[in-house]
């Protein structure tokens, strides 16, 4: 038997944000067996917490419910928050395919004594115009991006695409078979202006019609938009998602340093556990 939490993350509300399930002792199990096990939770992403191998507090490896994923924010950062629930730690080094993520953390909002907040330093990402722009365009039905289409890659694979508003951006509607095309892919589209904006997340590639908060994409939206002078480096950037699906979520980014010399980025938001089980297998 497998004990678990589920962690709505990127909120300090219960039944908003992004779930996800985390298994804090999967000792033992192979990665087949966690794949499997995370298509059975059939959220877009599931944690298994395992002994640390490389000097951190714990490793973390990541499944939705179609692939393994190197490094994700939501479902770290809610694994996270589910540990130091348990463990009441004020910091915490977490193991992951993309190296080490250290995270800290803060009290409870006081809309939510249930709720934390934690703040992670991301990988910094690699980053390139994206070849297939037209053809990505036309799976999202634009005709063009209000900054230049370019794919970051901090684990996962993000592409950024601009709509010139907030009902542009939820007027989206993706063919979902077409964009299954573009392998390896999260496609990222926003809106909005100087630290306030939204985001939608469509990633049919990594088994996800649609995402309530991509904490992964976050730090990369940040520098994108610091990148073209959108926003500037070293202001933390607000980034809400979600709102479309009916789960609110609510992001806080920041770069420092510049676009030739990234010093580090810094993703933060809360989560609360809204359900805890066992899995009888």
């Amino acid at each position: 038997m497998l004990d678990y939490v589920v962690a709505d993350v990127f909120t300090d509300t219960a039944l908003e944000g992004n779930p996800v399930a985390v298994f804090l002792d999967a000792e033992g199990l192979t990665a087949q067996r966690m794949q499997r096990i995370a298509r059975e939770m059939n959220l877009s992403e599931t944690t298994f917490v395992l002994p640390p191998s490389r000097g951190g507090d714990v490793r973390v490896r990541i499944f939705t419910p179609v692939n393994e994923l190197p490094f994700a924010g939501h479902p770290t950062l809610g694994t996270a928050i589910a540990l130091t629930e348990r463990d009441r730690r004020p910091e915490l080094n977490m193991e992951t395919a993309m190296g080490m993520v250290p995270f800290r953390f803060d009290g409870g909002p006081p809309a939510s004594s249930r709720a934390r907040i934690a703040r992670m330093l991301q990988p910094v990402p690699t980053w390139q115009p994206y070849a297939r722009a037209g053809e990505l365009l036309a799976a999202l039905g634009l005709e063009r991006s209000t900054l230049p289409v370019d794919i970051y890659r901090n684990g996962p694979r993000h592409v950024f695409v601009g709509l010139p508003d907030i009902e542009a951006l939820s007027a989206v509607r993706p063919d979902l078979n077409a964009l299954a095309g573009h392998e390896d892919l999260a496609v990222n589209c926003f809106a909005g202006g100087g630290t306030t904006w939204r985001s939608r997340m469509f990633s049919p590639a990594y088994g996800v019609a649609e995402d309530a908060a991509t904490g992964s994409a976050a730090g990369p939206l940040a520098l994108h938009l610091g990148r073209y002078g959108a926003t500037k480096f070293g202001a933390t950037v607000t980034i809400r998602q979600g709102v479309e699906m009916g789960r609110p979520s609510t992001m806080y980014a920041r770069v420092d340093g510049g676009p030739d010399d990234i010093e580090r980025i810094e993703v933060a938001g809360a989560a609360v556990v809204v359900a805890r089980g066992t899995l009888e297998i």
